[in-house]
């Protein structure tokens, strides 16, 4: 077994923690890979605040020339894990009394003034009950074009005496699929609007002020939307990802298409971050301390709860086949629970594509984060996941 092991804080007998359960672990993510639904893993276990566990299993790269072992602190993109950092940004202006959650969207970015556009609140896009058209997938037989094919075509069309190509009212073409609060739909397109809420309110570019106000103060040294080139060694070189080329030597672009015009304008808010387990756990236990962490405090206890409690209630969840009555959701954060999870009542969660996923328990003071590339970027493997997720929380005696 490929395997790399990190600092940990305590042995895990210290705090409360069955060590054989890490062994049962790390056999699933061998079993996983030798099945080849994973690349590898790399992950992180807290426990009272305690590192308790912080390894990598597993290849690095897809490629068959390279034999490196993943490490425990790989950097990989985490997608839609962005999003509860959107949202704890967007809590901090709420906090600093430039927004409101119950606010529409058209009071600060006027390209929504537009019907039926001016019914969307932040909290609907936050929640994602705001109406907006999902993602592509999430409904099959949806022939809706996606607000980033939208804005392709209106680029290609703009004509420069026209003057700068506006990026929103080129993305409003659609209309809205449902009205606002009637039923969950995730909407990443509606995580980019709030990148745009935060640089209309701060003048400041979104990515820039979720790093100086979220990552940087906590001391997630590994969590960016850049691509730092001192750190190449550390990456998980994933085939088809976002990164492989640049990582692969055969593309000098630093974030691919992200450099062009117009993506270059357009806040990576929806999933543009990158990051560690480790880092990502940081994150999770300054969530789980209502905001501060090692006397460094980014929210309020108040901002912090609101997030992490039922925010909506006897909405439904049809998206991917669900059939859920009710979706769980806070301002940012998945509060599913059901048959698949073994966690306590209260526990929050994210995960985003390709995978990686961070979930906390309140309850138990647990928070966990893993990255598991799959093997083929198009599928989406519960194993790697949610079993996860049951082995790890089988630990606590």
């Amino acid at each position: 077994m490929m395997f790399s092991q990190g600092k940990t804080d305590c042995t895990p007998v210290e705090i409360g923690y069955d060590a054989d359960r890490l062994h049962i672990l790390n056999k699933h993510f061998h079993r996983i890979i030798k099945e080849k639904k994973i690349q590898c893993a790399s992950y992180c276990i807290t426990l009272k605040g305690k590192v308790i566990a912080h390894n990598g299993i597993g290849k690095q790269s897809f490629s068959e020339d390279d034999n490196r072992t993943v490490g425990y602190n790989a950097i990989h993109y985490i997608a839609s894990m962005t999003k509860p950092f959107v949202a704890a940004a967007i809590m901090k202006l709420v906090e600093d009394g430039f927004i409101r959650l119950d606010q529409g969207v058209c009071e600060i970015l006027p390209q929504f003034k537009v019907p039926p556009y001016n019914q969307v609140t932040l909290f609907g896009l936050l929640t994602h009950t705001s109406g907006m058209h999902p993602d592509t997938g999430c409904f099959p037989d949806d022939k809706t074009v996606s607000p980033w094919e939208l804005i392709e075509r209106g680029y290609k069309n703009h004509k420069a005496e026209d003057g700068e190509f506006d990026w929103i009212t080129a993305s409003l073409k659609n209309g809205v699929r449902s009205e606002p609060g009637k039923e969950w739909c995730y909407c990443s397109y509606g995580y980019t609007i709030l990148g745009a809420v935060i640089e209309k309110a701060t003048g400041i570019k979104a990515e820039t002020y979720i790093e100086d106000n979220i990552c940087k103060p906590l001391g997630m040294v590994d969590t960016t939307f850049k691509f730092e080139p001192n750190k190449k060694d550390r990456w998980i070189i994933q085939n088809g990802a976002r990164m492989t080329k640049r990582l692969l030597g055969l593309s000098e672009d630093e974030n691919d298409a992200t450099g062009e015009e117009p993506w270059s304008k357009i806040p990576q808010t929806a999933g543009g971050l990158n990051s560690t387990a480790y880092d990502m756990t940081i994150f999770g236990n300054c969530m789980l301390n209502k905001g501060t962490l090692n006397g460094v405090r980014i929210l309020g206890k108040k901002a912090v709860e609101k997030m992490t409690a039922p925010a909506i209630h006897n909405i439904p969840d049809y998206c991917w086949g669900a059939k859920t009555p009710s979706r769980g959701y806070g301002i940012g954060f998945d509060l599913r629970s059901g048959p698949a999870f073994t966690f306590s009542n209260g526990t929050f969660n994210h995960e985003g594509s390709g995978a990686c996923a961070m979930y906390v328990d309140p309850a138990e003071e647990l928070a966990a984060a893993w990255i598991v590339p799959w093997v083929n970027v198009n599928e989406w493997h519960g194993e790697a996941l949610w079993n996860t997720l049951n082995i790890i929380w089988s630990g606590l005696v």
